[in-house]
């Protein structure tokens, strides 16, 4: 370890800036109790993915048929309390579940019945829990509804609104939506979320909560980016988890291919490079839209995605205490 919280000279904080390093860094090792909860988290979280319906109850009985095992149970209590801290419930149609923050506006759903033909037309933004050896981090991701082009992403050890708002920024950066669409989670409600689209001109649009396919594409990416990066990696440090991360979505934007587009890659579909063949079928509708606009988008996203492949270790946001 580089950073000795007991060295008084030159405290904690100090002692990250000149190594380079988020403060965040410092993410505390548990033990005991919360050893187990970690474990407990994984699972829920690995079986979220597979039955996102399971419901509190739903996902106590799935727990305790994997544990019985080990003669140990655990109750609705503690697996409400774990969901909770992941972000997690059950996407179905339900009555709603807590109070909404009465200072934060909702905004209505734009998206039904809408048919999305081009870049830039709608983004969308979500959360999730990323897993590690020890604890655990946040990520939140803007994403490009048509394209599936991942425009921004950020990491944090809490559910604070500002790496939410970090991210968003960065998107705007390179370019503008018409549409925003998000859930009601408080940080996307917050004022200081909603602020930035406001300022920038753009429609807000936020899903009815529990319903279960209005953020449909973002769900997916997490599911990919879960089996074929996180789950495959047992990320030790924050740190490494960025860096996993980054590797990772470079590889989505420009290497892995969609059934959805033919095999073309998020970037190809965004406009960034130049597809290897004709866009066929149902995708021929926006290509005279994407074609007009892919010499702006080149230009002003060249940046973007150079940033998107470097590891920003400076995403990370200090530890609760």
């Amino acid at each position: 370890m580089l950073i000795d919280p007991k060295q008084k000279s030159i405290p904690v904080r100090r002692q990250c800036q000149l190594l380079g390093l988020s403060p965040s860094t410092l993410y505390y090792r548990s033990s005991g109790d919360d050893s187990f909860n970690e474990r407990l988290m994984r699972l829920i979280d690995e079986q979220h993915l597979r039955t996102p319906f399971f419901g509190v109850e739903q996902m106590r009985l799935h727990l305790n048929r994997l544990l019985v095992e080990n003669d140990v149970t655990v109750n609705a209590k503690r697996v409400r309390r774990l969901m909770r801290l992941m972000g997690l419930e059950a996407i179905y149609p339900k009555p709603r579940l807590s109070r909404k923050n009465p200072e934060h506006t909702v905004y209505p759903y734009l998206l039904r019945d809408l048919p999305i033909d081009r870049p830039d037309q709608v983004w969308c933004t979500d959360i999730t829990y990323i897993p590690m050896h020890r604890g655990w981090v946040y990520l939140v991701a803007v994403m490009d509804w048509f394209s599936r082009y991942v425009l921004s992403w950020e990491v944090s050890i809490t559910l604070d609104a500002s790496f939410c708002v970090d991210a968003l920024k960065r998107a705007l950066s390179a370019g503008t939506p018409g549409i925003f669409n998000s859930d009601q989670g408080s940080q996307f409600t917050s004022r200081a979320f909603t602020g930035v689209l406001r300022e920038a001109g753009i429609d807000i649009s936020m899903d009815g909560r529990g319903r279960m396919y209005d953020n449909i594409f973002v769900e997916r990416l997490w599911r990919s980016v879960k089996y074929e990066e996180v789950y495959l990696h047992d990320y030790q440090t924050v740190a490494e988890a960025v860096a996993g991360l980054g590797r990772y979505f470079g590889f989505y934007n420009h290497e892995r291919p969609h059934q959805a587009f033919g095999g073309l890659t998020p970037a190809e579909m965004y406009g960034l490079v130049k597809p290897p063949w004709p866009v066929r079928g149902k995708d021929r509708e926006g290509e005279a839209k994407r074609s007009a606009a892919s010499s702006l988008a080149l230009r002003a996203h060249s940046e973007a995605a150079d940033q998107q492949e470097t590891i920003h270790l400076n995403s990370t946001r200090s530890a609760p205490s």
